[in-house]
């Protein structure tokens, strides 16, 4: 997992509520189990006309949004299924950090899990960084200060110390057990020369 500490990028504005998994990445697109290659189809059925032409009023189809890699949505963002394509989809088309006053749980943890920062901020502090990023600016994300900036606001936001060391240090669920390899080495051995019927029985 690549690891977060600073992002200075443009911002893309997505001011709607409720944006489920399926409105991310809808479910005719979920056959891979590739984290991959889902970029293209994010947010497909609003963001492409039914005979796949891009809609030009879609923040993404539109300069300087086409490379964000920041997004501040609306609140609830994630709802809906669990489905884990969804931080696929927007890490895919390089979006690492998304910005709104709530986010759905299991959508919110995946995040952490696939490198992707979800920050929470009250009402009033996402829709001063909306109207940023609607004129087109650029926000600073500072992972080890815990701060957003818009280049004259800047605004403080939490995070667990584990999930943030995870993201300091590019850690997901298989990195952090490989972590502890030695350990797991070490134990392994140790349970061959103490009990090797165990394994013989195995």
């Amino acid at each position: 997992m690549k690891a977060f500490t600073k992002l200075k990028a443009v911002a893309a504005p997505l001011p709607l509520i409720n944006v489920d998994t399926d409105m991310i990445i809808p479910k005719q697109f979920l056959t891979t189990i590739e984290r991959t290659g889902l970029g293209k189809n994010l947010f497909n059925d609003i963001r492409y006309r039914d005979d796949g032409q891009e809609r030009p009023d879609f923040v993404l189809n539109r300069s300087p949004y086409r490379t964000s890699e920041i997004l501040v949505a609306g609140e609830n963002f994630g709802c809906g299924s669990s489905r884990e394509h969804a931080p696929w989809a927007l890490l895919d088309f390089g979006i690492r950090c998304v910005i709104a006053a709530s986010f759905a749980d299991i959508f919110y943890n995946n995040c952490f899990k696939n490198g992707i920062l979800p920050v929470i901020l009250p009402h009033t502090q996402v829709d001063v960084l909306m109207k940023s990023a609607e004129a087109g600016k650029m926000i600073e994300v500072d992972l080890s200060t815990q701060t957003l900036s818009d280049g004259v606001n800047i605004f403080t936001f939490e995070i667990g110390e584990f999930r943030k060391l995870c993201l300091i240090n590019g850690l997901d669920d298989i990195g952090l057990t490989l972590e502890k390899e030695k350990a797991i080495t070490a134990h392994e051995q140790s349970l061959m020369a103490d009990k090797p019927w165990i394994l013989k029985s195995a």
